[in-house]
């Protein structure tokens, strides 16, 4: 018996709205840049629904958010962002009455939004974690960076630091209505246990670049540059937003021309040709790389791939002679 033409369109009709419920239903969460949403994806349960606000090319220092971005927030059940000192066009969003129960900070707990009144266990851990260590890691990473008085916003560049936000992450998500922990726990310990095993093949990689003298755009590769011991030997600019003054450019020069084949590593969210003036004249390599991972699919490796294109970029610093050495490590 064949079915008639309304039966078969009613039955599509069903199965779409069933669709169509579901997705509704998963749960929304929305990460203030891609970064943060590739830990967070990482830890996420399949069913959940990641997005980031801020768009490839721009700067999260400096972004103004869109209508729909806004009820993107609007929608999500959790958002994460790593705090006031980073996604400054946050900070009063996210303090107030629509928000500040949803929104996650992962720097520390006291220099932000943290947590839902309903939530106070996440609240109290949260508080506890950040404060122990994110405190000893300012403490061993340097506190005093140029985005302020607190510590370098640019944690999820330091693999360990990353680890944390995960723990966080998992700690907020483990907090929703019918969310599978057993799964969140799974991903975390996939999570933690594949970015430790990248940090041993990154340190075999990176060892050839320990005796260049690197230079860097802003103070976004300060993370990266301690926790693998690489030679940082100057930062072109304290503020990305506005160019240097001539003494500081001065000091940067002649850092430059005292470097080990010295290399400057510039970021394609700031396109200012500013310094292309101050390393005229001067024997500078050059290599791009990219703090807000822009080209990297957004997966539960993502972040591995991220750490790995970071990687690439300083190996394109060597001299050539030894870049194959560096890139040996990779197995390419």
């Amino acid at each position: 018996m064949r079915a008639s033409p309304k039966a078969i369109a009613l039955a599509f009709g069903a199965l779409a709205s069933i669709f169509s419920t579901a997705s509704l239903a998963a749960t929304q969460i929305v990460a203030s840049i891609k970064p943060v949403e590739l830990i967070v994806r990482a830890v996420a349960t399949d069913d959940m629904q990641s997005t980031s606000l801020v768009p490839p090319g721009s700067s999260p220092h400096t972004y103004s958010m869109k209508p729909s971005e806004r009820r993107a927030l609007e929608d999500a059940e959790v958002i994460f962002w790593v705090g006031p000192e980073m996604e400054t066009f946050l900070s009063r969003l996210l303090s107030g009455q629509d928000f500040k129960h949803r929104a996650v900070a992962l720097l520390a707990a006291d220099q932000g939004v943290s947590g839902n009144d309903g939530h106070a266990d996440r609240e109290e851990s949260h508080g506890d974690h950040a404060d122990h260590d994110h405190g000893h890691a300012a403490q061993e990473h340097g506190d005093g960076h140029d985005h302020g008085d607190g510590e370098d916003p640019h944690i999820w560049l330091d693999p360990e630091l990353a680890i944390e936000m995960a723990e966080t992450i998992h700690r907020a998500l483990s907090t929703l209505d019918g969310v599978d922990t057993r799964a969140l726990d799974r991903n975390l310990a996939r999570f933690t246990d594949s970015v430790r095993q990248m940090d041993g093949t990154i340190r075999e990689q990176l060892a050839p670049a320990r005796d260049i003298s690197l230079f860097a755009y802003h103070d976004a590769f300060t993370r990266f540059a301690e926790h693998y011991e690489l030679q940082l030997d100057g930062v072109l600019t304290l503020n990305p937003e506005l160019s240097p003054g001539a003494r500081h450019i001065a000091e940067v020069q002649d850092k430059l021309r005292k470097g080990s084949h010295p290399c400057l590593l510039t970021e394609p969210q700031f396109n200012r040709q500013w310094w292309h003036t101050i390393t005229q004249g001067l024997n500078v390599t050059f290599s791009t790389w990219d703090p807000l991972a822009t080209h990297v699919a957004v997966s539960p490796d993502g972040y591995n791939q991220f750490q790995q294109s970071i990687v690439d970029a300083v190996l394109k610093c060597l001299p050539e002679d030894t870049q194959d050495q560096g890139n040996g490590g990779n197995g390419q």
